[in-house]
């Protein structure tokens, strides 16, 4: 990530001394091997260091053969990429059944840790979202995830799609660990004022997806949006480097996906700031409160 203003961070701190690049390369929809690897050539080669997976997406394995391929091409190291994936709501449950999924994502991954491990839904996919066993299973899975981070095998672990109800939850388990991370549905359409303000005070990153909206479904109403274009222009950017500013500028990680090395570019390369006026701007298209992507909220 470059910036001409050192105060738009390139790199977050998470809350056990791990530092995390502000802007990572997400994958969600990319299950074509032969299109993540020019898409991470491409990302690689603009300067992104964090790709974002997980056991769902079903790439994991793509992934692996696009880094075995590239790094050496970049003259670049295991160490200097972060590399984060997701334990899929069919995994929850006991330490074990953690571990046997974490297990399998690194063997899909080629790699002996990653860096980042989140709990990818607050529901698991074996019951419905509204029954009480959800509660005591993210409870066992999250022991299960402090037990992987106790014993080295993960350089930090969190969450993702978690509201603050399911935050407390595991926070009041007593398992020693404040998730590091909370990667949520976060974009000036859609975004929880009072969830940022929690995890702040708890000293949780909050990390957004979706942050160009629905475009992984082909909606295009918020990079379109007039009050989006208008601030776009004032500063000569694209609307995307808008919606990622908006996000960066208030300590909000992001993972924009893009195939186009155009697109690629620009969403990591920011030369300006918004002005309070204008992040006030974004903010109250929150009124719309259009969610493009699963809600927690009916989780138990």
């Amino acid at each position: 990530m470059t910036s001409d203003d050192p105060l738009l961070p390139s790199v977050f701190t998470l809350n056990n001394g791990t530092k995390m690049p502000a802007v990572g390369l997400g994958t969600y929809r990319i299950r074509n091997s032969e299109l993540l690897m020019k898409t991470v050539d491409y990302a690689l080669g603009a300067g992104y260091r964090m790709f974002d997976t997980a056991a769902v997406y079903g790439n994991e394995v793509h992934l692996k053969n696009a880094l075995n391929c590239l790094l050496p091409k970049y003259g670049l190291m295991r160490e200097d990429i972060f590399i984060t994936t997701k334990l899929s709501p069919a995994d929850h449950g006991s330490p074990d059944v953690v571990n046997n999924a974490y297990k399998r994502s690194l063997d899909n991954l080629g790699l002996d840790y990653v860096d980042l491990y989140l709990v990818h839904f607050p529901g698991s996919a074996k019951i419905p979202a509204e029954d009480p066993r959800n509660p005591k299973l993210r409870d066992s899975t999250w022991a299960g995830m402090t037990k992987l981070y106790d014993d080295g095998l993960v350089n930090a672990i969190g969450v993702s799609n978690f509201n603050i109800r399911h935050l407390k939850d595991i926070m009041n388990c007593n398992h020693g660990v404040v998730p590091a991370v909370n990667q949520v549905e976060w974009h000036p359409y859609y975004h929880q004022k009072d969830l940022l303000k929690f995890c702040k005070q708890n000293d949780i990153l909050l990390q957004a997806y979706c942050s160009l909206g629905g475009t992984s479904a082909s909606n295009t109403d918020l990079l379109d949006d007039p009050v989006v274009k208008k601030i776009a222009m004032k500063h000569e950017a694209t609307c995307a480097q808008v919606l990622l500013v908006w996000a960066v500028q208030q300590d909000v990680a992001i993972i924009p996906k893009s195939t186009n090395l155009g697109r690629i570019k620009e969403n990591i390369t920011f030369n300006f700031k918004l002005t309070c006026e204008e992040i006030k701007a974004l903010d109250a298209l929150g009124e719309h409160n259009i969610k493009y992507a699963w809600d927690p909220n009916t989780v138990a």
